[in-house]
């Protein structure tokens, strides 16, 4: 990281690029998922952005996008927890140490915001998964993840 990295609040202003960016990783190794529309993907960004309880924070390189993470508070018996729906760093920093400058720099944030927890789901076997454990989140073995 030879470049300073600073942690923003992800805003409206900055939306068309976080999109672009989303789609870019998001399209790419491992995930390779596919969207109908940027459209489709700006609807997921303004569906999070108007929810009241949103925290989205981007990391840049001077003035260029390159992490963001898309989540929400959540309550908890034991306060507020941040939950990270979406958490990703710019096709060819990754490995670089970017996405845990970023992680670290939103768990100093979040605590300053009265939020005790981060919370998120990610796919077991991806590298993520391996990124999370690395950087000292832990699998809940006692919870599973139901959908209908």
């Amino acid at each position: 990281m030879e470049k300073q990295l600073k942690l923003y609040a992800l805003s409206e202003d900055i939306l068309d690029i976080c999109v672009d960016l989303f789609i870019d990783i998001f399209s790419s190794e491992p995930w390779n998922d596919v969207y109908d529309s940027k459209k489709q993907v700006t609807d997921f960004f303004e569906n999070h952005m108007n929810n009241n309880y949103f925290v989205g924070y981007v990391l840049k390189d001077e003035d260029n996008v390159v992490a963001l993470s898309i989540g929400m508070k959540k309550p908890w018996i034991n306060g507020m927890e941040y939950y990270i729906d979406q958490f990703c760093v710019k096709v060819g920093m990754q490995g670089m140490g970017v996405g845990s400058h970023f992680l670290k720099l939103i768990e100093e944030e979040i605590k300053a915001q009265g939020m005790n927890a981060i919370i998120l789901n990610t796919e077991k076997g991806f590298p993520s998964e391996k990124f999370y454990l690395k950087n000292g989140l832990s699998a809940l073995d006692e919870l599973v993840i139901l959908a209908k």
